[in-house]
């Protein structure tokens, strides 16, 4: 229900330096003085961190961990029934504590050995070449902040239950973790924003919402999906389309609502074969005549 990079409360500094998140009218912890501070506090955090150093640690609430443990459990049923086995294995693999947020830094500590990832701080809004970008390097930007007490099952922006449940879960595998780095290596690799905005969109339709054919039945595999209590639900009743590079990266979406169109890989081959072959070699050429060939196709029909 949310774009990576794109779709964060905005954050500001005065000039008193200290750091304030505006949240929207609507948002759940709007009218909540207390969470408005942690939330200040937490981006602070993140704007004072020195890339190459310990991230600053988060000092949660009772509550907050209460908030983790109460989506996690929820979650890992979902997941059983739902998720792609790929990340069901990463899930095994990393080993996340079920009672307890993880520091970024620790979760970092364990992703390292497996595949090399470790996690940047954010504070809100990454510009798009920046978090695409550094996935080469094996760096993945987080939030630190998590979800409203009062909604444990939604947020309007992604938290540190996404970025770690949804994504972390994945980058513990090696075969996530190489198609992470190379769409990275895409980002960095081409030059027009239109470029990068087709590769954002792959990226959206496959990391943040795919969905693969396995044992007889779709099953997600993007972060989007698996940390959405309810998105994980209702998936399968979406327009669930075939791989296509043209429309995925053309499609335009909502953020703020489930995902209505969805595509499938036939298998975690095929995502690899089609996306993973795409980003590995695309280049602003390659995209434009992808865009232009695909529209030739749409006429013609």
């Amino acid at each position: 229900m949310f774009e990576e990079a794109q779709y964060f409360a905005p954050v500001a500094t005065r000039d008193d330096g200290s750091v304030v998140v505006e949240l929207a009218a609507n948002h759940p912890g709007v009218a909540d003085p207390i969470y408005r501070e942690r939330r200040n506090a937490i981006a602070a955090l993140a704007l004072n961190h020195t890339p190459g150093r310990p991230i600053p640690r988060a000092a949660y609430t009772e509550q907050e961990h209460q908030v983790w443990a109460l989506v996690t459990r929820e979650l890992a049923a979902k997941h059983r029934e739902y998720a792609a086995g790929e990340y069901l294995r990463g899930c095994e693999r990393l080993g996340l504590p079920a009672d307890r947020i993880p520091q970024l830094q620790e979760v970092g500590d364990l992703l390292e050995p497996l595949t090399g990832f470790r996690y940047l701080p954010a504070a809100g809004l990454v510009p798009l070449r920046d978090f695409y970008g550094v996935l080469e390097d094996g760096l993945f930007y987080s939030t630190q902040y998590i979800r409203h007490h009062s909604v444990p099952f939604y947020t309007p922006e992604p938290d540190v239950i996404h970025e770690v449940i949804g994504h972390a879960n994945a980058l513990a595998s090696d075969r996530f973790a190489r198609l992470y780095r190379l769409a990275g290596a895409a980002a960095r690799r081409v030059e027009t924003g239109e470029a990068l905005e087709f590769i954002s969109k792959v990226f959206w339709f496959t990391m943040e919402f795919g969905v693969l054919a396995e044992n007889g039945a779709d099953r997600a595999y993007g972060a989007g999906i698996l940390s959405s209590y309810g998105e994980i639900e209702e998936f399968r009743g979406m327009d669930i389309l075939p791989l296509d590079l043209a429309v995925m990266g053309t499609t335009t979406y909502d953020i703020t609502q489930y995902q209505d169109v969805l595509f499938r890989a036939e298998s975690f081959d095929h995502l690899e074969d089609v996306v993973g072959d795409f980003w590995a070699t695309c280049d602003d050429e390659v995209i434009a005549r992808i865009v232009t060939d695909g529209a030739v196709v749409k006429s013609a029909v």
